[in-house]
């Protein structure tokens, strides 16, 4: 039983592969949008360990992100999901990310995130 409020973040310092010049998506050394969208899956996922049985699994949907401001390598990112309602299989988030710059904390993505809940072993289509 997935339980709305649940909350989770991750963390990571922007690298030379997180740009938008090493993943194709710019021609700046900034955090790809590509990343920032990983990052708040990422801290989605780890929203729901632990509510789902072993048999379950959860399986992305839906974004719908705003990158509000770069990030250069070196920044740390932090992106946080929060669950805010469950609909049967369908479980949607919450998403932010923030980046500190001196004593200010910056918002650099806001948006909302669906996922859904999936059976493991039915969910993957038979390989011939």
């Amino acid at each position: 039983m997935v339980i709305v409020g649940s909350a989770s973040g991750v963390v990571r310092t922007v690298g030379d592969g997180d740009t938008a010049i090493a993943l194709g998506s710019g021609d700046l050394p900034v955090l790809a949008t590509p990343i920032l969208i990983a990052l708040m899956e990422a801290a989605a996922c780890q929203a729901l360990a632990g509510q789902l049985p072993p048999e379950r699994t959860s399986v992305g949907s839906r974004v719908d992100v705003r990158h509000l401001a770069p990030s250069p390598v070196g920044t740390h990112v932090t992106a946080l999901a929060e669950v805010v309602a469950v609909e049967g299989a369908m479980v949607r988030f919450d998403v932010s990310a923030t980046q500190q710059v001196g004593d200010e904390t910056v918002d650099i993505g806001r948006g909302s995130h669906v996922r859904f809940i999936v059976d493991r072993d039915t969910f993957l289509p038979e390989q011939p």
